[in-house]
Order: C-alpha cells, then structure tokens, then sequence
C-alpha cells in the first residue's frame, strides 16, 4: 500500500497507468480515492492517475490535532504528491472539496498546474454572511458525525461509510479543510491561467450556478452539463464523464498547454 509520510499525518494514495503526462485527481468531503474506480481506465490511457485519500479519509492517516486537517495542509500534501512523482506541472482534477482545493492551489502555485478539471465544484463565498452559512453548515455535519459515527455521513452516490476506518477524522476535516475563511478563491477567479473544464450534473441544483460562475470568470474556461447526473457525475454517469473529461485531455498537449488545432464542441 503506498503511502507518503508527511508531517501533519500520512497520506495514502495509488498511481494508474506507467507513461503520460501525471493527473491528481482530489475526492471531495466525506468521500475517498475510490469514487474515481469507474474513470481510472479511460483516464489513464493517456496520463499517470494519482488518486489519494485526504486526511482523516479512507487509507490516510487520521491525527488527533485538529491543525492537522488545515486547507493550508491539505495543499502541501498536493504538492509533496507532485514532487515524489517528479513531473513540473501536472493536471488537477477535483470533485467538490477536492475542487475549491484545486482552485487553491492553482492561484497558490500557478507554475505547477497544467490543466484544471472541477467536478461539482464551487468557488466559494465573497458575501461574509454566505461563508457563515457554510460553515455553520459545515460544523453541524462535524456534530452529527460526533453524535452518531459514520451513519452520520450524509447519503450520496460517493459517500460509503465503510471506506472510512471511524468517524474522527472525517469531524476534524469538516471543521478545519471544509471551512472557508476569506474570498481568496473565488476573487481568483480571473487571474487562473490554466485550461480549465467545469463539469456539472444537471441534476446538481445546489452547483449549477457556480459552474456558471467558473465557467464565466476562468478565462477560456469550458463547462460541460453531464445529463442525468446529481453531485458527483463521474460515479453516477461514468462514460458521459470520461467522454467529456478524456476528450478536453485529449486537447492538451505534454506540457498542458492546448494544442493548436480548433477543438470540438464537448456538448
């Protein structure tokens, strides 16, 4: 089981396909790497997958100080991924938290990210009031989840319960990598370089404005609706998915830039 010591808790994670340029794909809050089981095939025939459990999720590490599960943590747990595999740049893909994670990193490393791709992703809150209804929300889900355990998980196509060894650090992420503290991301926004592809279900109600968002604000950004699809389009409609997301990786060239010739429509 390959696991990558780092000094805030270790982190697990798994390597897909020998050749390509690297993609680190990033689970959202409560999930674990194995959302990704039904996109690494088609992913991997052109790029290296990196998939990893945040901490206090799945096979990583689950501390007992709650600093351990810092945004700021969780960035250079993404970075330290990048450096044991070597590559300059990679492409990050993101789904939920792993999104807004990506996002961070993008604007806090802009030189090591070659391509973004948000999966049911917001930017996060400009409006103080909005970021506190957030992470109201987001203490609250600590609280059941210290009142009942595991069955506190929410029900989604990504969440399972029995990925996660207990409850502990899943309470920790919610309070510390879940919350938000300022506007840094989403005023971001314009300044991201990097190709980027939004992905949305049209069943996502909560995302789809922030998908509009992204989509309007990251310069040159695409968005693709997944039809049929709620939070986490790449479980629930998996080949419209790896259709969408294989063909914009198609288009980016060794070094994620795009590649000269005009592509195709992705809807």
């Amino acid at each position: 089981m390959p696991v990558l010591a780092r000094p805030a808790g270790d982190i697990y994670y798994e390597v897909t396909g020998n050749s390509g340029p690297p993609l680190l794909l990033t689970h959202g809050y409560g999930a674990t790497s194995a959302m990704f089981a039904r996109n690494l095939a088609a992913l991997a025939a052109r790029h290296r997958v990196v998939t990893w459990d945040l901490r206090g999720h799945g096979r990583s590490e689950y501390p007992a100080d709650p600093a351990a599960y810092s945004a700021a943590n969780a960035l250079a747990d993404m970075a330290a991924l990048l450096a044991e595999l070597g590559p300059d740049r990679a492409v990050l893909g993101g789904h939920s938290l792993g999104g807004f994670l990506s996002l961070d990193f993008a604007l806090t490393f802009p030189d090591r990210v070659a391509a973004l791709v948000l999966i049911g992703t917001g930017p996060g809150y400009r409006n103080d009031a909005a970021r506190d209804d957030w992470n109201r929300r987001a203490h609250a889900t600590a609280a059941r989840l210290a009142e009942r355990g595991l069955a506190g998980l929410p029900g989604s196509a990504e969440l399972h319960s029995d990925e996660h060894r207990d409850a502990s650090g899943l309470i920790h992420a919610a309070t510390q990598t879940l919350t938000q503290r300022d506007a840094r991301v989403i005023d971001g926004l314009p300044g991201i370089a990097a190709p980027t592809l939004v992905v949305v279900g049209a069943d996502d109600t909560p995302f789809l404005g922030a998908a509009d968002y992204m989509a309007g604000k990251i310069p040159g950004a695409r968005k693709v609706v997944i039809p049929g699809a709620g939070h986490a389009p790449n479980v629930s409609e998996p080949e419209a998915f790896n259709r969408a997301v294989t063909r914009f990786l198609a288009e980016l060239s060794v070094r994620g830039e795009p590649r000269a010739a005009t592509p195709e429509p992705l809807a």
